[in-house]
Parts: structure tokens; C-alpha cells; sequence
């Protein structure tokens, strides 16, 4: 069988004496386009962070909790160029004074914002104008990141994680703070991104973010796996009531999500 792309292994993450997160065994293969999914407090974030090696989990005698490619130690700079990350928390570092051009260019480096010493090539600088046009944000390439609305910042940051052309890409809460035209512009770009060659992995607590594209659903609850399977067989009113503790009703429709 192929290497999983990225493999957890009896992860537990503990704050505070207690227990956020306990995975038993996760597997995340090449190409794959998942979903996790649930409420707040179920421990998404803290997943998200074991991923991009944020968060540290304990240390086992039985072997290493996180792999990546099915290795347990990576160069920093080659686990940036592997995996592409968009999340709030990254946002609230880029509300300041920086350029979107820089921004972008910032995504080589791993990161906030360009120093003086960081030499750019010509190859870096057309990759960052390729992906301005990409992400239809050329025209804001001089303006400041904190002079941009929450869904034209997004952007940039898409564009930040896409200079390597990642392996995988995790959006964490992707759709927060986006008004209802930036959440549909928003997952019509997820989509075009959802190619066969790239591992997608949308981290929500909102059905309707869950695109088409998205094949497989993990459902979260609690700091533990709850349901993990094909979305057909995971995306029922009966698991997101139990998910979610209330009794919901699930309206599907080409492809799209409604919860009542």
C-alpha cells in the first residue's frame, strides 16, 4: 500500500490536566478531499495543529504520534513547502502593515510579513504575481493586508499557501467572519482547488462549507473521533444530531448542505 500522506497514532493532546484531544489512529491519504467536522470545543484546532506541528502530542513509548509521508522528523522549511495552511489565527497576524504582494511573497519563508535580509528570486516574484491573478487580488497587490475586507484578506492568504504548491492544503474555519458574497466566492475557489493531485482538508463546524468536492466527513466531538466514512454514509440528520445535540434535519442539494 501506498505511504498515507499524513497518519496520527494513539495522538493525545493535554491542556490543563486534561485530555483535548485523543485520537486512537487517523490516516489522510495522497489526494484525498476530507472534511472535520464539529462543534466548537471538539478539538479541531488542536488537530489542525498536530498537522502543521503547532501542537505537540504526548510522548509514547510505542513509537511517534504524527507522520508525515510516514516520517516523524521534517526540515521546517520542507514541512512548509508540503503542507499550506489558512486559518484565523493566521489572519489576525497579517492585520497590520503589510503589502498583499509581500504577504504572498512572505509564503516562501514561512513567514509573517518580508525582512530585509530575505533575497527574492525573479522565479519567486512571477510565482506571487501568477497567484494575485489566480485569486483575482492583482489590483490590491500595494495595499495593506489591514486595509482589506475579511474576504479579500482570505484571499492573499490562499495565495500565501499556494507558492509551493503544496502537497495538502488545510483551511481551518475558512468561512468565519465572510459575508454571504465572500463565503460563495470564497467556496468557489475551494472547488477549483479540489484537484486529484492535492490532499484538501476543510476544518468547519458549518455543514454548508462542505463543498461537493469533499468525499470524506470526520465528524469530531468531545476531542474525539465520533464518525469517520464516506460523506454519503457520514452526512445524516441522525449523526449531526448527535453531533451537534440537537434535533437536526439535513436538506441536501446538488451537492450542498443545509442544516435545520
Amino acid at each position: 500500500m501506498n505511504t498515507p500522506l499524513l497518519e496520527l497514532r494513539n495522538a493525545t493532546v493535554v491542556r490543563d490536566g486534561r485530555a483535548i484531544l485523543d485520537i486512537d489512529h487517523l490516516v489522510l491519504h495522497e489526494g484525498e478531499h476530507v472534511a472535520i467536522l464539529g462543534p466548537n470545543g471538539s478539538g479541531k484546532s488542536t488537530l489542525v495543529g498536530l498537522l502543521t506541528r503547532d501542537v505537540r502530542p504526548l510522548c509514547r513509548d510505542d513509537g511517534p504520534s504524527v507522520l508525515l509521508r510516514g516520517r516523524a522528523l521534517w526540515d521546517l522549511i520542507e514541512a512548509r513547502q508540503f503542507l499550506g495552511v489558512v486559518s484565523n489565527a493566521l489572519q489576525d497576524d497579517y492585520d497590520r502593515r503589510v503589502s498583499v504582494r509581500d504577504t504572498v511573497l512572505s509564503g516562501f519563508f514561512g513567514s509573517i510579513g518580508l525582512y530585509r535580509e530575505r533575497e527574492l528570486t525573479p522565479e519567486m516574484r512571477a510565482r506571487a504575481d501568477e497567484l494575485l491573478e489566480l485569486l483575482g487580488i492583482a489590483a490590491y497587490a500595494k495595499r495593506m493586508m489591514n486595509t482589506l475586507s475579511t474576504g479579500e484578506a482570505r484571499r492573499a492568504l490562499i495565495a500565501r499557501a499556494l507558492v509551493h504548491d503544496p502537497a495538502a492544503l488545510v483551511f481551518d474555519e475558512p468561512c468565519s467572519g465572510l459575508d454571504p458574497h465572500a463565503t460563495w466566492s470564497f467556496l468557489r475557489t475551494l472547488r477549483s482547488l479540489a484537484t486529484s493531485e492535492r490532499t484538501l482538508v476543510l476544518v468547519t463546524h458549518h455543514v454548508s462549507d462542505i463543498v461537493p468536492e469533499i468525499s470524506r466527513v470526520i465528524m469530531l466531538k468531545e476531542g474525539r473521533i465520533f464518525s469517520d466514512g464516506p460523506k454519503s454514509e457520514v452526512m445524516t440528520s441522525e449523526h449531526l444530531s448527535a453531533l451537534f445535540d440537537f434535533p437536526a434535519t439535513l436538506e441536501e442539494r446538488d451537492g450542498a448542505y443545509r442544516l435545520w
